[in-house]
């Protein structure tokens, strides 16, 4: 009999939960926007009300065994708690996994967003087979997962992989978490798009002087596709401080494969080939030739797979 779960993603602009079986099929899913500027709990409440549709949707064979919450990092994956998350405006310690349990009256599991996608790319996405990878979700933040031995790692109190908050220029750009010069402040999609604000304020040459709305990492990688040189330095440079964060990365961990996610990563060889020869060049010689570097498969529905997975690892 096939296994099913119910999984609830919290990343991004938008809620989204979906119906998902233990092959990785996402079966029905809905989604709303999240307008995180509402509060933890206008938005919970947006959660609960998508949860219930879908679970009101579902056949009698569709026997739900629980339920896996991806929610932006820091969480404690102990205690189901969301710990004052940078991109969550006004989100303190939040008790999210006993929240839903009561309202729905299942059992919940909680984990990182970018920790669940790593696990559902390893499980059915561009990591399949791939023992030690990491997971690098490039967005409107920057997370990861990693994987060890196949296992997710998730550290001593559910906080390992925060990627994004790894400092690589001393006094650098303020990160959205209040400190400076994290791997989040240079190679995410604001910091693309405020690298191009900056270049038209500064009369540089570029087609995105002609744009009509607040810049955003897509137009960046618009233009680059369109051959504009400015948007690819700019997608150059933070393609470079990605591969020198998982040169970082390399040298603890050595992987076998880095899994790039995220909408930035939309981009591809614009971003990646830049991270790649950064990689390459930062890691000692014995590194070079020991990782691969590829898109992520799963795209949107990464945290969903990664959260349902949790589910079925958890009820065994």
């Amino acid at each position: 009999m096939t296994r099913y779960a119910l999984a609830l993603d919290l990343g991004g602009t938008h809620v989204r939960a979906a119906v998902v079986d233990e092959h990785g099929h996402v079966l029905r899913a809905v989604r709303t926007r999240t307008h995180a500027e509402q509060g933890p709990d206008a938005v919970i409440e947006r959660m609960l009300a998508l949860a219930r549709q879908i679970l009101e949707q579902r056949s009698e064979d569709e026997r739900i065994l629980g339920v896996g919450v991806a929610a932006p990092g820091p969480v404690d994956v102990a205690s189901g708690m969301v710990m004052h998350p940078p991109n969550l405006p006004g989100w303190g310690t939040v008790p999210l996994a006993d929240l839903i349990s009561r309202s729905l009256d299942v059992p919940v599991w909680l984990g990182n967003d970018a920790n669940l996608a790593a696990l559902g790319e390893h499980r059915f996405g561009a990591g399949r087979g791939v023992a030690h990878l990491i997971y690098i979700t490039v967005s409107t933040g920057i997370g990861g997962g990693i994987i060890v031995d196949n296992r997710l790692l998730v550290g001593a109190h559910g906080l390992a992989a925060e990627v994004g908050h790894m400092p690589l220029v001393p006094e650098g750009p303020l990160c959205g978490c209040g400190h400076r010069g994290h791997l989040e402040a240079i190679a995410s999609g604001p910091s693309i798009a405020r690298e191009a604000q900056a270049a038209v304020a500064r009369g540089w040459k570029t087609s995105l002087a002609k744009v009509d709305h607040p810049l955003r990492a897509e137009d960046v990688v618009a233009a680059a596709r369109d051959g504009d040189q400015v948007a690819r330095e700019i997608l150059a440079r933070a393609g470079e401080f990605l591969g020198r964060g998982m040169a970082l990365l390399a040298h603890l961990f050595d992987p076998q494969r880095f899994v790039i996610g995220g909408g930035v990563s939309n981009a591809g060889d614009l971003l990646l080939e830049p991270a790649r020869a950064a990689a390459r060049r930062h890691v000692l010689p014995a590194y070079r030739d020991t990782f691969d570097v590829v898109r992520a498969q799963l795209g949107d529905d990464a945290g969903l797979v990664g959260a349902a997975a949790l589910v079925f690892d958890m009820v065994g």
